[in-house]
Order: C-alpha cells, then sequence, then structure tokens
C-alpha cells in the first residue's frame, strides 16, 4: 500500500464512532460507551541511485482505552468513569514507595545529627 492511501485511510477511519460506541438498551436504561483514542504512525521512502532500486513504506498504530459510560435512564443523563483497576494499583504503588523512601531519608537525616537539644534538656 502506497504511503498516501494508507494516510487516507487512518484518516477516513479516525472519527468519532471509534470514541463513542453503539448506544444499547436494557430494560429502559440506554448506555453509550466512551473509549480515549490515540494512535500515531510514520512512514517514508527512499531511492538507491547505484543499484536504480526505490521504495517506501509506512505503519500505523492505535490504541483504545475504555474511559466510561454515558447512562441515559428516565431522562436524566450521567458520565460513569471506568475503573482502571491496573492503573490504581500502579499509583498507589508508586506513592507508597515514594513514602517509604522519603521516611527513609527523614531516619537517616535526623540518625546523623545525633539527639536534638530538645530531647537532651528534657532527659536532665
Amino acid at each position: 500500500m502506497r504511503l498516501d492511501e494508507l494516510l487516507e485511510r487512518t484518516t477516513d477511519s479516525l472519527k468519532a464512532n471509534m470514541v463513542y460506541g453503539e448506544p444499547y438498551e436494557k430494560d429502559g436504561v440506554t448506555v453509550i460507551p466512551a473509549a480515549r483514542i490515540a494512535g500515531g504512525g510514520g512512514g517514508g521512502d527512499g531511492k538507491d541511485e547505484q543499484h536504480g532500486q526505490q521504495g517506501e513504506g509506512a505503519g500505523i498504530g492505535l490504541t483504545a482505552t475504555p474511559t466510561g459510560a454515558y447512562i441515559l435512564k428516565d431522562g436524566k443523563l450521567r458520565w460513569e468513569p471506568a475503573v482502571d483497576v491496573n492503573r490504581l494499583v500502579t499509583v498507589l504503588g508508586v506513592v507508597a514507595l515514594g513514602a517509604l523512601f522519603f521516611a527513609t531519608r527523614i531516619v537517616k537525616i535526623r540518625a546523623a545529627r545525633g539527639p536534638c537539644e530538645h530531647t537532651a534538656a528534657h532527659k536532665e
């Protein structure tokens, strides 16, 4: 496939229906799923004058992450966010490691200073 054809097909495929799924209804409740779409692509061409060859190539990558859904019930619309458990666990792990590192540094600093004057005064 030629580079210009790939870009044209990619542009045509990036529509709102990639972000919002088909609405579906059950028991009087309409659900419209939504996702975050991200992508990237690249391509290029080249010519080998010495051997009389030329070529081109391109690639594209897309990813979709559920973000939540719009819920329509009894004439009222509300947003229901999707919970990404993996992201939540990762963030909590990073925060816990940061707190552990910070606490360790505080203990080392206090140990290097020795007992403070205020504590020594109370021991007398």
